[in-house]
């Protein structure tokens, strides 16, 4: 999104031009050199999941501009959701020298060696929007209040249904993100936290009976996966009646539950579409918003989260401490590590050109063409 926008200043045709290289892994040299102490000129490696989400290829681009901007060359790497391949190419990027790495895991528990590996190297590791879990060395974590996600989905979905308003009973059915990251119980625990009291209380049912988290994952957050496990339940739990909320912690897996929806004659005579969440305003999903099919995302500023993580990083290689504001809720089990957490944002089609447009994430030719 960082390369769209971009492109409309000439300006800055030419950073993203050095982005593009950086992105397949080659050096990006710009940026001042005049950095001091022991940082002039050196090299941070970035490592994201994967070229299939635009969300990462964003992030991978504005980590890369925060980190030029503060005089740093870079190597950026996708890991094409392949845990393998991600170590592998850490185990690259550290053979190459890389003073820092900046890591967005695929799978939480899959760097524990390499990880090893950086710190017996002296190279600081910073954990990005996916805490690592089971390594002492990860340096500190960059990302989201990530129940808080979960929450303002729910809280949408009772807004809209006006269960506050005794309104019910209506069929809702869950979902949620890959087993191996481990946003996905913060978002699905944020969700359930203002779900349960009407679960409970029967004005919110699911027809499926899957409400357990180990029931509702998508790997690797796959939407073709959603779209075929919600084939499933309007097969075999919707012969009657009707599914009147969808909780998609994700874009991509709402994208897909949508086109299960419409195949089963949602959104056209008397089966309206229902109430249905996301996450990361991914361009497709504001654009289905704005087309009155999806209904909210969550928003989340990857521009500021790659400048938080940018931050870090120049901090720790200075020998500064890090500004974080979270010291105790991210133990990966062989420590707390401190953490720096942003704030999501509710979008819908009542707010998307404030926050969006205004914001400058997207421009209204984007999101209208």
């Amino acid at each position: 999104m960082y390369n769209r926008r971009a492109a409309l200043a000439a300006t800055a045709a030419a950073a993203s031009f050095a982005l593009t290289l950086s992105a397949c892994g080659q050096n990006s040299e710009g940026g001042s050199k005049e950095k001091a102490g022991g940082t002039k000129g050196a090299t941070i490696g970035i490592a994201m999941p994967t070229k299939s989400s635009e969300r990462w290829i964003s992030d991978g681009d504005n980590v890369v501009k925060g980190l030029k901007a503060r005089g740093y060359r870079t190597k950026l790497v996708f890991g094409e959701d392949n845990p393998d391949t991600q170590v592998s190419q850490i185990e690259n990027l550290i053979t190459q020298g890389v003073k820092g790495l900046i890591v967005a895991a695929i799978d939480n528990k899959s760097l524990n060696n390499v990880l090893q590996e950086a710190a017996d190297a002296g190279i600081p590791v910073i954990a990005y929007d996916r805490l690592i879990l089971g390594t002492e060395h990860v340096d500190y974590y960059a990302s989201f209040d990530n129940e808080k996600v979960g929450r303002l989905q729910a809280g949408y979905i009772v807004d809209k249904l006006g269960l506050k308003d005794g309104k019910g009973p209506f069929n809702i059915e869950l979902f949620a993100g890959s087993n191996d990251d481990n946003n996905t119980k913060y978002f699905f625990n944020g969700a359930m936290s203002v779900l349960k009291p009407y679960l409970d209380s029967g004005k919110l049912k699911v027809g499926s009976g899957q409400t357990q988290l180990t029931k509702v994952t998508t790997l690797r957050w796959d939407g073709a996966t959603a779209q075929r496990r919600m084939d499933d339940i309007l097969t075999s739990s919707y012969k009657s009646g009707r599914v009147d909320a969808v909780l998609s912690p994700y874009d991509g897996i709402s994208i897909g539950v949508l086109s299960a929806l419409k195949s089963d004659g949602y959104g056209s005579g008397n089966k309206p579409l229902p109430v249905l969440t996301g996450q990361d305003a991914e361009l497709a999903s504001v654009k289905s918003i704005i087309a009155g099919e999806q209904t909210q995302t969550v928003y989340k500023d990857t521009r500021k989260l790659a400048e938080v993580a940018s931050a870090m990083v120049d901090d720790a290689l200075k020998d500064k401490k890090p500004q974080v504001n979270d010291t105790k809720t991210y133990d990966n089990g062989s420590k707390v590590v401190p953490a720096y957490l942003l704030q999501p944002v509710s979008v819908d089609k009542s707010n998307y050109e404030e926050v969006l447009v205004k914001g400058g994430y997207y421009t209204d030719a984007e999101l209208n063409r």
